[in-house]
């Protein structure tokens, strides 16, 4: 055999290689993404009864919230954007509604706080904080709450 016919031979049969596995994988791929996830130990079995519980939710921002703050040698400010998390079957014009009163009870919870100790708070404890705040606002006021939870997007101190 001369060599150009075995290169020629050597380039058919890697392409057939790759193609088959190309197909493989495909087949593969097609096969997981369309077989229903069947629950097969206990640990799923656990999870799929989960699933009846599990929701989608909807998420509402309230965005640029300005709180002041006393520092030792002056005012400061805390740029804070909140999200509400809500369920998917809710009206978004519910959450969005609430907004000025959420503005209302964030600053009113914050600004008697010290810049310090508003700044040493974690993330997650500052979320927290203004979740229970919030429930606690609406509460006294009578106010139904349409929101299940209240997640800090972004904190900006100046």
């Amino acid at each position: 055999m001369s060599t150009s016919r075995l290169v020629v031979l050597m380039l058919i049969v890697n392409i057939a290689v790759v193609l088959g596995g190309v197909f493989v994988n495909y087949q593969m791929i097609k096969s997981a993404s369309l077989a229903p996830a069947t629950p097969t130990a206990e640990g799923d079995k656990a999870e799929a009864g989960d699933e009846s519980e599990s929701a989608e939710y909807l998420f509402v921002p309230v965005e640029k919230i300005i709180v002041s703050s006393r520092g030792e040698d002056r005012e400061h400010y805390f740029v804070i954007d909140l999200v509400l998390q809500g369920r998917s079957d809710q009206e978004r014009k519910k959450l969005e509604s609430v907004a000025p009163m959420v503005r209302s009870s964030v600053v009113a919870n914050l600004t008697p706080e010290k810049f310090e100790t508003l700044r040493a708070m974690p993330i997650g404890d500052v979320q927290q904080r203004l979740e229970k705040a919030l429930l606690d606002d609406f509460a006294a006021r009578k106010v139904v709450v349409p929101f299940e939870h209240v997640l800090l997007s972004k904190m900006i101190v100046q």
